[in-house]
């Protein structure tokens, strides 16, 4: 396929906007050599790596603002292993679960696991959200944060259903990026490898009082739970600052770098005008375009760390994200199943927002010239 070559003084100092694994910076890499030549390859149960995961999880909860009571607990296998986890150790009978992108839709399908009721699944279209409402008999509301696969973000507020019903929100894409108030969720969970720029392999959740007692409940009945998903044993091994085990210690690492470099800036106040500044910057150039419009028509529904651009027919958005990564900007194709003519870009806080600005002329290069 023919591609544009692109002036240098278009270029952004650095061409990485992918929705994950996201840009790393310098200095993590760098921290990772150092600091990482004393811990790596030492075993997780001694005090240097018992302390690192103590700073991530202190930092996470700086980061969260996390209320009185609150806990950071820390499980193996990501996001996908979450969602099981959940299935077996948090939801006591039903759930309902928003769906309005993939990964929604996975956790959902978790959800419908034997021995629970069948969820209540309310589903959007892409590019939409649904809302989550109140319903007899569910006792967890769950939804993401902010949808990967589409660039649609929600408001997090909490579900006032039955008694001790929970509100669980998937911020995977979100943490780290999008500023909100964790006292509205009893359990936030996420992966780090977006706004928390480190790798995948690990999975983070801050939880409430409420949450706890369900965990604890849970495990302490009859119901069968494997040893793995066990969020039980996820809250106990926390507490004793390690996971049940041996953590991706690179990806402690770089995570509890990028916390530290976020609360020194300004935690998720200045995080969420960073990644705003960013993608207002892309929605802005895409309204005044006459070839490109942002997917997610309502602008209260548009993400600020995950931008999607639809583009007409003049266009062919795969052959300007060939051309663009062929000068080195990658990793600007849409989510493969969405199947749109679109490009969809990361502005999760370690991209700089001048590099979104050139970006967008290096697009507009490219379109005018293809």
């Amino acid at each position: 396929m023919p591609h544009v070559e692109l002036p240098r003084d278009l270029l952004p100092a650095d061409g990485r906007f992918g929705c994950g694994p996201s840009k790393i910076r310098g200095a993590q890499l760098e921290a990772l050599v150092t600091r990482g030549a004393t811990i790596l390859g030492t075993s997780h149960r001694q005090a240097p790596v018992k302390s690192l995961v103590g700073s991530v999880r202190s930092r996470l909860a700086d980061l969260l603002r996390l209320p009185d009571g609150y806990e950071v607990i820390a499980g193996d296998g990501g996001s996908t292993a979450f969602w099981d986890a959940a299935a077996f150790g948090l939801i006591e009978r039903r759930a309902q679960n928003l769906v309005f992108g993939e990964f929604g839709g996975k956790f959902a399908g978790a959800a419908k696991a034997p021995w629970l009721q069948a969820p209540d699944v309310r589903k959007a279209e892409p590019g939409t959200r649904s809302s989550a409402e109140p319903v007899a008999g569910v006792d967890v509301y769950a939804w993401p944060h902010n949808e990967t696969s589409t660039g649609v973000a929600t408001p997090i507020t909490r579900v006032h259903g039955d008694e001790g019903a929970l509100t669980v929100i998937d911020g995977t894409s979100a943490a780290g990026g999008i500023d909100f108030d964790v006292a509205e969720a009893d359990v936030y969970y996420f992966a780090p490898q977006k706004n928390l720029g480190s790798d995948g392999g690990l999975w983070f959740a801050a939880v409430s009082p409420a949450a706890i007692e369900r965990i604890e409940r849970i495990a302490a009945s009859d119901r069968y739970i494997p040893e793995f998903l066990s969020l039980k044993n996820a809250l106990d091994n926390s507490r004793l600052q390690q996971t049940l085990n041996t953590p991706a210690l690179t990806t402690l690492l770089l995570l509890d770098d990028q916390l530290g470099w976020i609360l020194e800036n300004g935690g998720l106040t200045w995080a969420n005008a960073r990644t705003r500044e960013s993608s207002d910057a892309l929605y802005a150039w895409a309204e005044a375009s006459d070839v490109a419009t942002p997917f997610v028509a309502d602008p209260a529904d548009r993400s600020p760390v995950v931008v999607t651009i639809d583009f007409d027919e003049r266009v062919d958005a795969a052959a300007v994200a060939a051309s663009l990564r062929a000068n080195g900007i990658v990793d600007t194709e849409p989510y493969r199943k969405l199947g749109r003519n679109q490009l969809r870009i990361a502005t999760f806080v370690s991209i700089e927002p001048d590099d979104v600005r050139q970006l967008i002329r290096s697009i507009d290069y490219t379109i005018e010239r293809l």
